[in-house]
């Protein structure tokens, strides 16, 4: 196999156009977690004919029972189509056996910590290797908590960030029963039975999700669990990092409720940090709900076009920060750039 990288074997799977979009799909075999078989999939959304453009990286991460036709669909509609249309160098990554990413060989026992520790930084890096310049990291629901994670356990580079959209993500909502020792650990046994959770027969989405993701939220919201791996604690971690952050919610959203979405969002140690919530009380048309927020003809009209705002202005606003927070500490007020 011929590699499109230096970093690991990554091959060029497929390369097509849709309509006014070029479409390149690469596979990765990073090598760099304990099982050697993982492949990840990452698709590359350009304008058809200027293929070698190359503008500010955006990088998609799926939820939980999703894959990238969450953000893409076969008729070139979603939020992926339009920021490349928009000029953005679009890259929508797919987790270990999700989507065009095989199952790998222990893929029952895939957890979050996995996608943070191993998969994000190497999608991280691959990227980097094609577009060095500083990448958006959007991720909706799991894929924003998996964000999170790979942020507050230090796994990704914050100097090739230029900002983090988590929609729909958050990790404070209890779940009382899960409490009392006894529930958890009957709850533990019976995921055990099962090699993974469908998302058809739950009416979630298009994909599965290994048991090994289920058991690891059973810790994380256990008597006393936290938001982190073996190694690291996350949710302390998220209190160091820096990149501006934007946390977008939803009142109609059941699943992960607005309240929960904030205090996410407020752990961050982030000086630019942005809370929309996309309800009739904060002037939106109707109350989004969790899939709403990114996939509707409301979506297409209202949000899209405000996400593409932050991506505009957040190295900018950061950057402000930035200078007020050095006079603030010196006194010294940094001189305009010369133009």
């Amino acid at each position: 196999m011929q590699s499109s990288s230096e970093l690991f074997p990554v091959a060029l799977i497929s390369a097509e156009f849709r309509g006014d979009l070029s479409e390149d799909v690469y596979r990765l075999k990073p090598g760099n977690s304990n099982d050697f078989t993982v492949e990840l999939a990452l698709t590359r959304l350009g304008r058809a004919g200027e293929e070698g453009a190359r503008g500010v990286p955006v990088v998609l991460v799926p939820g939980s029972f999703s894959n990238r036709r969450f953000w893409y669909s076969p008729r070139g509609i979603g939020l992926g189509p339009y920021l490349a249309r928009a000029g953005y160098d679009v890259w929508i990554a797919e987790m270990r056996g999700h989507g065009l990413s095989p199952r790998n060989q222990a893929y029952r026992a895939n957890r979050v910590s996995d996608y943070a520790r191993y998969d994000l930084p190497a999608i991280a890096a691959f990227i980097h290797e094609q577009n060095p310049q500083k990448a958006h990291w959007l991720g909706h629901s799991l894929g924003g908590v998996t964000l999170a994670g790979a942020l507050g356990g230090r796994y990704l580079d914050e100097g090739r960030i230029a900002s983090a959209v988590l929609f729909g993500s958050q990790v404070s909502r209890t779940y009382w029963p899960l409490k009392i020792p006894p529930v958890e650990w009957a709850a533990r046994l019976l995921l055990r039975c099962f090699p993974v959770l469908s998302g058809h027969r739950l009416k979630r989405g298009p994909e599965d999700e290994p048991i090994g993701v289920a058991l690891e939220s059973l810790r994380w919201h256990g008597l006393f669990g936290r938001f982190g791996d073996s190694e690291r604690d996350w949710w302390a971690g998220l209190a160091e990092v820096r990149v501006p952050v934007m946390a977008v919610t939803a009142t109609g959203d059941a699943q992960d409720p607005a309240w929960a979405c904030r205090a996410l969002l407020d752990q961050f140690g982030s000086a630019v940090r942005e809370y929309l919530c996309l309800g009739k009380g904060e002037g939106f048309t109707s109350d989004f709900g969790h899939v709403a927020m990114l996939v509707s003809k409301e979506a297409q009209q209202e949000v899209w076009p405000l996400v593409e705002q932050w991506l505009r202005k957040s190295p900018q606003v950061a950057a402000e920060a930035e200078m007020a927070a050095l006079e603030r500490d010196t006194g010294i007020s940094p001189e305009p750039a010369s133009g």
